[in-house]
C-alpha cells in the first residue's frame, strides 16, 4: 500500500506537469456545459419534454473526462512507459509491474470524478440543474462507463507494438466517440442518419445509459447499453490480460 501511495503521487505530479488531462478532462467538460447552459438554458430538450436540455445533456458531458483518460490517455501513457523500458525495469523489482498500470488507473479514475464533482457544480450554480434521477443509480452507471472506457484503454495500450501505434488506434477511437456519440455535439441535435451511425459507438451507449440514470427513465429502456458496457468491459479485460506487451 505505501509503494501504491509514493507511485501514485509522483505519477500524478507528471501528469499535473503535463496538462494535458487537466485541460481535456478538467476545463474541457466545465467549458461544454457553460456552453450548453448559455445556448439552451431552460429550453426544453424536445417539443412537450418535461425536462430541459442541460438537463438531458449532463451524463454526455460528465463522459468527456472518461473518454479522454481511459481512451487517449492511459494507452500512451502504457506504450510510453514500455517504450522508456519502465515496465521492463519493474519487473526486476520486489515490486510487482502490475503496480504501476493499477496507479494510472487510478489517476485517470480521480480525474474522471473529479470532472464530474466540478460539472455537476458549474450546472447546479450557473443554471439550476437539479437531478431528477436517483444519484446511486447514476453512479452506477458512470463507474460501468467508466470501466467500459478504460478497459479500451488498457487494450490498447496493452497490445500495441509501439507508441505511434498506439497514438494512432487511440486517435481512431477517441476523436470520433468524443465528437459523434454525444459527448460534445448533442446526440438529439444530429440528424436521424447521424444518430444511427453513432449507435455504433460504445460510448454512445453508455451515455444513453447515464441519461436514462439522471432523468429517471425506467431500467428496461437501457438494458442494451448495460449489456454492451458490460460485455466491452469483460471482452477487452479479458484479451488485454492474455497479451499484454511488457516489453
Amino acid at each position: 500500500m505505501k509503494a501504491f501511495s509514493t507511485l501514485f503521487k509522483t505519477e500524478l505530479k507528471l501528469s499535473l506537469r503535463g496538462m494535458d488531462m487537466v485541460i481535456f478532462a478538467i476545463c474541457m467538460p466545465i467549458v461544454m456545459v457553460v456552453i450548453l447552459g448559455i445556448i439552451f438554458g431552460s429550453k426544453p430538450a424536445f417539443d412537450g419534454a418535461e425536462y430541459t436540455f442541460l438537463e438531458q445533456s449532463f451524463g454526455a458531458v460528465a463522459t468527456i473526462a472518461i473518454c479522454a483518460g481511459g481512451v487517449m490517455g492511459l494507452p500512451l501513457v502504457i506504450s510510453d512507459y514500455r517504450h522508456k523500458k519502465i515496465l521492463k525495469r519493474f519487473k526486476v523489482t520486489p515490486t510487482s509491474p502490475a503496480l504501476i498500470l493499477a496507479v494510472q488507473v487510478a489517476i485517470y479514475a480521480l480525474y474522471s470524478v473529479a470532472s464530474l464533482i466540478l460539472v455537476y457544480a458549474a450546472a447546479t450554480i450557473f443554471f439550476g440543474y437539479q437531478m431528477s434521477g436517483s444519484w446511486l443509480r447514476f453512479l452506477g452507471a458512470y463507474f460501468l462507463v467508466m470501466l467500459s472506457m478504460f478497459s479500451m484503454g488498457l487494450l490498447v495500450g496493452g497490445v500495441a507494438p509501439n507508441m505511434k501505434t498506439a497514438s494512432v488506434l487511440a486517435s481512431v477511437l477517441y476523436f470520433p466517440m468524443l465528437i459523434f456519440s454525444g459527448a460534445t455535439l448533442p446526440y438529439e441535435v444530429m440528424p436521424v442518419t447521424l444518430q444511427k451511425v453513432a449507435d455504433i459507438l460504445p460510448l454512445t451507449q453508455g451515455i444513453k445509459l447515464l441519461k436514462a440514470a439522471s432523468l429517471d427513465l425506467p431500467i428496461d429502456s437501457v438494458l442494451m447499453p448495460v449489456i454492451v458496457m458490460i460485455a466491452l468491459a469483460v471482452t477487452c479485460i479479458g484479451v488485454s490480460i492474455r497479451f499484454f506487451r511488457w516489453e
